[in-house]
């Protein structure tokens, strides 16, 4: 009976050595994979956001789906243009004289392709609405349209990922901790996202850290 009593304690001994193990290194091990997995997603969003401003300056609106998007990419070109000041004289019919007059000429230089300019030789642009390593290939959200500001009808487009996809297999409790986040150096919220439908602005929520990241790579 002594025996099997100091065998159960040695097994509870180990059983709350690992939990108090686990509750230590489990919250450090949960920050590097999602360190890792939101840098990607990040990447992709920044992709998007690039592709829309070039939709955008083209067509006056953003892409609200990503077939749109791609073609776009795919086929689309800038104009390139050279803006220079010019003058001539005029004759004025108030002042029974001739004025010189003053005018801006914008010349057309050529066109440049959207996908050379934004992407080079590199195809990724093709799986934009992909999300790196979901595990049942859920794709990016994405929308676009309009909002009313001050009397102006301004373009907007959001995209958006949720974290809860991208921690599908992380402690819950940890999951449901990040997604309540606030904090200047944390992904606040439940999605990384860039734009807004509601605001015109095509900013993402993610802290600095991802873009010094990126530009260590």
């Amino acid at each position: 009976m002594k025996t099997i009593i100091q065998i159960v304690l040695w097994i509870a001994c180990i059983g709350l050595g690992y939990l108090i193990y686990n509750s230590v290194t489990g919250p450090i091990e949960f920050k590097k994979v999602k360190v890792e997995r939101f840098g990607k997603v990040v990447a992709k969003l920044k992709d998007i956001r690039n592709s829309q401003e070039a939709y955008k300056t083209v067509n006056g609106n953003y892409a609200k789906d990503f077939n749109s998007l791609i073609k776009f990419i795919d086929t689309g070109s800038y104009v390139i243009t050279q803006q220079r000041d010019s003058s001539f004289m005029e004759f004025d019919k108030a002042y029974q004289i001739d004025m010189l007059k003053e005018v801006k000429i914008i010349d057309t230089l050529g066109f440049v392709s959207v996908k050379d300019s934004l992407f080079r030789k590199d195809t990724r642009y093709k799986s934009l609405m992909d999300i790196p390593g979901a595990p049942n290939g859920e794709k990016i959200t994405m929308n676009a349209g309009f909002v009313e500001k001050s009397g102006y009808r301004a373009p907007v487009f959001e995209a958006k990922v949720a974290k809860s996809i991208l921690l599908s297999d992380q402690p819950k409790d940890l999951v449901s901790r990040e997604n309540v986040q606030m904090s200047v150096e944390e992904v606040n919220g439940a999605y990384i996202q860039v734009g807004s439908m509601d605001e015109v602005s095509t900013s993402g929520n993610w802290p600095p850290i991802y873009d010094k990241k990126e530009k260590k790579q």
